[in-house]
């Protein structure tokens, strides 16, 4: 099987509020959204990194969904990984605190912290000072809505000095109840990947949002999308609030 290298920080979550899970993301790696983050709507939210297995995730994920605990999943899944020395695995579950894993031969700096509802992990970084820095990102106000908490927590590994190679992609995801989800973020090559994904967030948050909230959801007779949300998206995209895009064709 082939392995990607991912030297990250990443950030798994969930609020205690509504339950909602979700993940963040960033690297000097292009596409790391793509390859890191695993989210199943009312089971959990998996990033594996450093030598990128995605079936641990699954593994996870599906043990998880049996009722198993964050901690329980991730050490009996690690443990039947050969190749587990190599491997940062974060998770959080739809109850219980936060799991992750650093195995020794990750490289440094490498580390993570485990909280009641987070558990955030990185290697190849500048210093234990930038998982930290993401973690109280997280925690500082645990009433706003989870994506802006998890935006934060990005925000601050990156200010505090982020992954040691540089800057080159993020990713932001959100799941609540439904089988799609609420947020679902890339930027996969900029040279400041955290701040155009914030740039992205504000935009998608604006125009996006609106409509996806009023997509079908489950157990209610879908309905045509509002009024007013229609009318914003027949604007070309430099009229909608917040702007972005074009109007050329």
């Amino acid at each position: 099987m082939n392995e990607i290298e991912t030297n990250t920080y990443s950030i798994v979550g969930r609020c205690g509020r509504n339950g909602e899970l979700g993940a963040a993301v960033a690297s000097a790696v292009p596409a790391v959204g793509a390859i890191c983050l695993y989210l199943r709507p009312r089971v959990g939210a998996v990033s594996t990194q450093s030598w990128v297995n995605p079936y641990l995730a699954s593994a996870i994920l599906d043990r998880l969904a049996a009722g198993e605990a964050a901690e329980t999943a991730l050490s009996e899944v690690v443990g039947e990984d050969p190749a587990a020395e190599v491997r940062q695995v974060g998770v959080i579950g739809r109850d219980g605190p936060g799991a992750a894993w650093t195995g020794a031969d990750c490289t440094s700096w490498c580390g993570h912290i485990e909280g009641a509802d987070f558990a955030v992990q990185g290697n190849m970084l500048t210093g234990a000072s930038v998982v930290e820095a993401m973690a109280r990102g997280f925690t500082t106000d645990p009433n706003l809505p989870l994506e802006e908490r998890l935006m934060r927590a990005l925000e601050a590994a990156q200010a505090s000095g982020g992954d040691k190679r540089g800057r080159q992609s993020a990713a932001l995801m959100v799941y609540g109840n439904e089988d799609y989800a609420r947020v679902d973020l890339r930027v996969d090559e900029h040279e400041d990947p955290v701040n155009e994904l914030r740039r992205v967030f504000l935009v998608a948050n604006a125009q996006l949002a609106p409509f996806v909230a009023g997509m079908p959801r489950k157990g209610t007779e879908a309905k045509p999308a509002p009024d007013d949300v229609i009318d914003m998206l027949l604007q070309s995209p430099p009229d909608r609030p917040c702007g972005g895009g074009s109007r050329k064709p």
